[in-house]
């Protein structure tokens, strides 16, 4: 970036990084300890804002090679992050669409946000006995409205 008297500064990739629960969170980081998750052949994580809340809550789309297992990858996220990075929201997608230099396609995940009524699969939020549960449409208000705590 130039500012308007000529000086040149380094800007920082947009996306690449979000904070939570006042802890700087890195995508790639997630991206890489999820990616050896079982059945996982495919993560994209990324920030969503969430009304109420400071920062944006950590959200993980996965492509799997089978049915999500939502224990087996709650116990996983447990041992592989710390809390503050492990994902509040879980995207399930059939594949996952890149950019013409093989990049994921985030933008268009973050407008989706949290609310399953956008997406053409499933998502979950952190919590229930399972450790993650399906978000429903009273669910996903239930999260806005701050009655959820994440």
């Amino acid at each position: 970036r130039q500012d308007s008297q000529g000086y040149f500064y380094f800007v920082d990739r947009i996306g690449d990084t979000f904070r939570w629960k006042a802890e700087n969170v890195s995508t790639s980081e997630v991206e890489q300890r999820l990616a050896e998750a079982p059945g996982v052949q495919e993560v994209i994580a990324y920030g969503v804002p969430v009304p109420g809340q400071e920062g944006k809550a950590g959200m993980v789309a996965l492509v799997l090679d089978g049915k999500f297992n939502a224990k087996a990858f709650s116990d996983y996220v447990a041992e592989a992050l710390p809390t503050y990075a492990q994902p509040v929201f879980v995207r399930i997608l059939k594949s996952a669409e890149t950019t013409g230099t093989f990049k994921y396609r985030k933008v268009d995940l973050v407008a989706d946000g949290f609310d399953p009524a956008r997406t053409d699969g499933s998502v979950y939020v952190r919590g229930g006995k399972n450790g993650y549960m399906k978000v429903t449409a009273a669910g996903r208000e239930a999260i806005e409205n701050g009655t959820v705590r994440l």
